[in-house]
């Protein structure tokens, strides 16, 4: 109804239900689709690739992310707790460029660590349809296993919750947004995307060493950078190796930029034209005109 509404003919765009192995197969297998996007996880998005090498097809991939949130000693401490909040906490975590491994200067951790746990610790967890809730539940059970392995682990290795830390009272998949501290590179937090709402914290002292943690993973999807300095902006922004880089904001995506990554991430992109020439094939024509 909408796609009517819209002005797409009838029989442009189907949705088709069903179980999804079989129709992703039928889908990579036949020479008659040229085109294949999919969104979901890297090891799905491999094997789609895979599947559709015997018929060459043109494929857009945007996959799972791990995106670090980087914040230096001359930013806005205030405005980088709010937008990590926006991006850390919307959707329970559960976004594939929210952000996953918090990084902050050493000379500013322990400030930005207390004013984050705050208002973090203000958060209203509920019923996501009811007025002026912030956080509402995760999508299954195992998602709630795995922030909970992650918690665990990370405190086994040296790190401390300091608000949060367990599943809500409200039971079932509900989960306390969580600020854990003293984070560091061997903790699955750092190697895992968590898609919960539990923000890691880890400090860094040079410019060098946190953009080598921040690459330091598999995937490149997005990542976000706060810094007043245009040349510490300029030099991280260029090194980070990420489709999408946040500059002193937290919320990234709009219709008009183009949504994708790079490495374990995916290929192709979302939105923009850049996203229609996804969907287009480039034709060179040579006329030769003739004189006569």
């Amino acid at each position: 109804a909408l796609a009517q509404q819209a002005g797409i003919p009838d029989g442009v765009l189907n949705v088709i239900t069903g179980n999804a192995e079989p129709i992703g197969k039928a889908l990579t297998a036949s020479p008659v689709v040229r085109k294949l996007s999919f969104t979901g996880s890297t090891p799905v998005g491999s094997k789609l690739m895979a599947d559709c090498a015997p018929t060459v097809k043109k494929i857009s991939l945007e996959l799972g992310g791990n995106a670090p949130f980087i914040v230096f000693d001359d930013a806005d401490i205030n405005l980088a707790v709010d937008e990590l909040i926006k991006s850390k906490f919307r959707n329970a975590g559960q976004t594939c460029i929210c952000a996953n491994r918090i990084y902050v200067q050493q000379g500013i951790y322990q400030k930005f660590s207390q004013l984050l746990a705050t208002r973090v610790a203000e958060l209203t967890v509920g019923v996501g349809t009811e007025p002026n809730i912030d956080i509402g539940p995760l999508i299954s059970e195992s998602a709630v296993q795995k922030v909970e392995q992650q918690l665990t682990d990370g405190i086994e290795k040296g790190g401390e919750v300091i608000t949060g830390g367990k599943r809500h009272a409200l039971g079932g998949t509900w989960f306390e947004p969580t600020v854990f501290i003293n984070a560091s590179e061997d903790m699955l937090c750092a190697q895992q995307e968590t898609f919960g709402p539990m923000a890691p914290l880890f400090s860094f002292e040079s410019e060098e060493q946190v953009i080598t943690q921040a690459n330091n993973t598999e995937f490149g999807l997005a990542a976000y950078l706060f810094a007043n300095n245009i040349n510490v902006v300029t030099r991280v922004s260029e090194a980070l190796e990420y489709g999408m880089v946040g500059i002193n904001t937290g919320l990234i995506s709009t219709a008009v930029a183009p949504f994708g990554g790079v490495k374990a991430s995916g290929m192709g992109r979302e939105g923009s034209h850049f996203g229609i020439d996804e969907y287009t094939e480039l034709k060179y024509r040579c006329y030769s005109i003739s004189d006569k």
